[in-house]
């Protein structure tokens, strides 16, 4: 009994799944999810209350501006009743949160460029093309 024919598509995304650097890839976005996680904790846990505690104890989750009009206490208030609203003090947790990633990125990959320890590029030596021009003009410096 015959087998169906295999797809091409599915052997060229077999290959490209198997390649090396996708799989890098899967594994830097997987791990890149998990530092955002604890990142956003550390924004939301750590550095809000102290920075609440540095301001008076506004906390920037809740820093928002209601387009209808209406005043609501919480953030949460506002979504319940369905105002739309400028979430500002959201928009501040980003920032942080951005900004700290970047910065730990930054460190990251100068400790990782540090840590690579390549040999300084050699020199190429001539070209075929270069070797041959140089024939030449001995050549011709010969017959002078």
């Amino acid at each position: 009994m015959l087998s169906p024919k295999r797809p091409t598509w599915l052997t060229e995304f077999r290959d490209f799944i198997m390649r090396g650097n996708v799989v890098d890839l899967a594994v830097g976005v997987i791990i890149g999810a998990a530092f955002t996680g604890v990142v956003g904790s550390l924004v939301k846990d750590v550095f809000n209350p102290l920075l609440g505690l540095l301001t008076g104890g506004v906390d920037f989750s809740n820093v928002f501006y209601s387009l209808n009009g209406q005043h609501y206490v919480t953030l949460a208030d506002a979504q319940k009743a369905g105002a739309a609203t400028l979430n500002a003090g959201l928009f501040i947790n980003a920032i942080i949160q951005f900004l700290i990633v970047s910065f730990a990125i930054f460190w990251m990959v100068k400790g990782l460029s540090k840590l690579i320890v390549g040999k300084a590029a050699e020199p190429a030596g001539p070209t075929k093309s270069e070797l041959l021009l140089g024939e030449i003009r001995d050549l011709l410096k010969a017959k002078e």
